[in-house]
């Protein structure tokens, strides 16, 4: 049973981490997704924002073109170097105002977004002729190469769209084309911020369903665990019920026999003796099967016969009829009240101290001490004994139904362990509490508390 009880747990574990996988891959292939999604909704809005900027300022547009018509000239007449020629094109003097401009077209087109852009010139290249080209300028984009925009970064941009631009010019009675080509970047602030927003929903099922299978999980493993312990109690009983009851039935099956003697039945001693015995061992039967059933019961089912009693001679008479079965057995009382009346069952109370004392001396005590006390509005009652003591650990488990304190695992003193369940069900029925206070082999004492 407990092997097959892990390998389901092991198999159960399993299931669910493969399943957590999976659905972490689809919140992943769908983050993905979005990602990809929103690039392209940008890069379609941005379209919006032309290549060479001339619905922005064609002013500045015819400025760029004439800046770059004097860096030719300059570079063709050699009054100019290619880095000088580069620098020159970077460090224009009107980068911060078309970068201005670009920037407030993208606040009014693109109001939901905060965007920041960085335009980098990848090629400077002047042809005399198709087949002679003088490549002033060519690299890969760097934001070094920045001609306009704010990002300090090209890492975590991405393309937008090149532009390719051609311009005739003409020096000293030749033609040449320049062929310019710059790309446009982008970065969207927050954009990570964006698209977990627009896969809040999806994120939340997700996050719903694996806490769902969670969930689901431990109350599975619980309910196993405890079906488990339940089969365990259920086998415990079972053994410990069929020893109980195996002593009585065999001492009526020895005594039956002998009845069936003649001589047995002609001597009137022997045969009263056997009688007796029959009659013991029926009433010990009797008490096994009366006990089961009254333990049976929840506390709110017990039918409580209440009356005013007089708690100390009640109790005191409970001790007297305890010392007849037990004489061997040094009991002391040490009454702190006189004249106490609460209202009790008589029959279930005194079955729940007897219970308590037999306990006490079935492990061990030959000394016991019976207390009471007025604390406040409530009336205790306080059995301590000298007997072997039970561990902290095992403390909290004394009332509950079937459990019997164990050495190793082996249970010593035989029981069905419903002794103390029937004394808190009692108690409990009364509207009072019983607590217990215990070291392993120093004695233990058992309070009983009662609403005056």
């Amino acid at each position: 049973m407990k092997q097959r009880i892990n390998l389901l747990i092991a198999f159960s574990v399993v299931a669910l981490i493969v399943l957590t996988t999976v659905q972490c891959y689809l919140v992943k292939t769908a983050y993905d997704y979005k990602v990809a999604q929103f690039h392209t909704q940008i890069k379609n809005e941005i379209a919006g924002v032309t290549n060479n900027y001339s619905d922005i300022d064609s002013a500045l547009v015819s400025k760029k073109e004439a800046l770059y018509k004097i860096l030719c000239e300059s570079y063709i007449h050699g009054k100019k170097s290619k880095n000088e020629i580069k620098k020159e094109m970077i460090e224009n003097d009107f980068n911060d105002i078309l970068t201005q401009r670009i920037k407030r077209k993208f606040e009014r087109d693109l109001p939901n977004f905060k965007i920041d852009f960085a335009i980098v010139l990848n090629k400077f290249i002047l042809y005399k002729n198709p087949q002679k080209a003088d490549t002033i300028f060519s690299e890969k984009p760097f934001i070094q190469n920045k001609l306009y925009g704010n990002l300090a970064s090209l890492n975590h941009s991405f393309l937008v769209r090149n532009y390719v631009g051609t311009t005739n010019v003409t020096f000293d009675n030749q033609d040449y084309k320049l062929l310019t080509e710059d790309s446009m970047y982008v970065s969207v602030v927050d954009w990570e911020l964006i698209i977990m927003r627009r896969m809040a929903v999806i994120l939340i099922l997700s996050l719903f369903s694996i806490a769902t299978l969670i969930t689901l999980f431990v109350i599975a493993i619980k309910a196993l665990i405890k079906q488990k312990k339940v089969s365990d109690v259920k086998t415990d009983f079972i053994n410990n019920i069929t020893h109980e009851l195996k002593t009585p039935l065999a001492t009526l099956g020895i005594s039956t026999k002998i009845l069936e003697q003649k001589d047995i039945r002609e001597n009137d001693e022997n045969f009263n003796a056997i009688i007796n015995t029959i009659s013991r061992q029926n009433n010990r039967l009797q008490s096994l099967i009366d006990q089961v059933l009254a333990n049976s019961l929840a506390e709110n089912e017990i039918e409580l016969q209440k009356e005013k009693i007089n708690t100390e001679e009640f109790l005191f008479s409970i001790i007297e009829d305890f010392k007849i079965g037990y004489p061997k057995i040094d009991i002391e009382t040490d009454f702190q009240t006189q004249k106490t009346v609460l209202v009790l069952d008589k029959f279930h109370l005194t079955t729940a101290i007897l219970n308590v004392l037999e306990n006490a001396v079935k492990y061990g005590s030959t000394k016991i001490s019976v207390k009471t006390k007025n604390h406040h509005d409530q009336f205790s009652v306080s059995i301590e004994d000298n007997g072997i003591g039970i561990s902290k650990n095992k403390q909290a488990l004394l009332f509950e139904k079937f459990y019997r304190v164990e050495q190793g695992n082996l249970h010593n003193t035989k029981g069905l362990g419903l002794g103390l369940y029937y004394v808190n069900q009692i108690v409990k029925a009364h509207h009072g509490s019983v607590a217990v206070m215990s070291d392993l082999g120093k004695g233990a004492v058992f309070t009983f508390m009662f609403k005056v």
